[in-house]
């Protein structure tokens, strides 16, 4: 898949600001951004709910908008859009007919979306008796009745509890080794960490980052770590004292970045030389949250 200078523009507001992007073949790539920083927009004009105003989107080498290029792709949208009093087996029914399946064909890829998703056991069960944790299984199953080629997930996780998500981090590991490409959105870091190969970060409608995490994390501090140092007070008064020797107020600490661990010292003397009276530091290697943080100054969930 590659994407070039998409723009898109709702009013007054640019939504997407020149989007560039290429997806490699059978890896896994994570989408990341705030609340309102265009993410929705772009996997919208991916899979063809939005036309940009310009720029380009190439499925496979075809346009989005094109027959080809929504074969070839699979969404699973967030929300769950499952069929409650049909059982299983009849929404992957109704699923692969909606993409033209029939016959054996159809047969055969509803078997596998069940073996798949784990619901072999329970597909003559009506999904309104299913837990919220197989609910989540199936809608992906649905999204994948045809066996695309690209898979964008939605933030799959949302609302399931660890032993599911632990199942759908392995679902989607074997639609890897399957030969499937996945873009994969989420609101949680360690997700990104564990499944993605490579990570876009996108704020006010641009890329503002790329690459793998060590990358990400290389590019970011280099060889610096992260001290987190919480002060008695969080107030106006002592911001210019933090933005003064280079760090931002994040979440009630004050955060900076040090070469060497002997650099504490100096920063927490210079604390107590202005008055701050220091509570708690501690010494960190910067992680992909802290990259977020370095880049847009927002919590992914902002």
């Amino acid at each position: 898949m590659r994407i070039a200078e998409v723009v898109k523009h709702f009013g007054s507001v640019i939504a997407l600001d020149g989007v560039s992007l290429e997806m490699r073949p059978r890896e896994c790539f994570g989408l990341l951004g705030p609340n309102g920083a265009g993410k929705s927009t772009l996997i919208r004009s991916i899979v063809g709910r939005v036309r940009p105003d310009s720029g380009q989107i190439l499925i496979l080498g075809v346009a989005a908008e094109s027959a080809a290029a929504r074969a070839a792709l699979g969404w699973v949208p967030q929300e769950l859009a499952v069929y409650p009093r049909l059982t299983c087996r009849e929404n992957l029914a109704s699923f692969g007919r909606y993409h033209g399946l029939s016959g054996l064909r159809l047969q055969e890829a509803i078997t596998w979306c069940l073996d798949w998703a784990a619901l072999a056991d329970r597909a003559e069960e009506p999904v309104n008796r299913l837990s919220g944790g197989m609910k989540r299984r199936l809608n992906m199953a649905g999204g994948l009745i045809h066996r695309p080629r690209i898979v964008l997930m939605d933030e799959p996780t949302v609302g399931v509890d660890p032993q599911s998500r632990l199942r759908i981090f392995e679902m989607i590991e074997a639609l890897r080794r399957e030969g499937m490409s996945v873009i994969y959105t989420t609101h949680y870091m360690e997700e990104a960490e564990r499944l993605c190969d490579r990570i876009a970060i996108i704020d006010h409608g641009r890329i503002i980052a790329q690459g793998s995490k060590d990358e990400l994390i290389r590019n970011a501090f280099g060889s610096r770590s992260q001290v987190v140092v919480r002060l008695a007070d969080t107030g106006d008064r002592v911001l210019p004292w933090i933005e003064g020797h280079g760090g931002r107020s994040v979440d009630g600490t004050a955060q900076f970045t040090v070469e060497q661990p002997g650099e504490i010292a100096a920063l927490l003397q210079a604390a107590a030389n202005e008055g701050h009276e220091v509570l708690d530091v501690s010494l960190h290697r910067p992680n992909l949250e802290s990259v977020f943080l370095h880049l847009t100054g927002r919590e992914l969930r902002e």
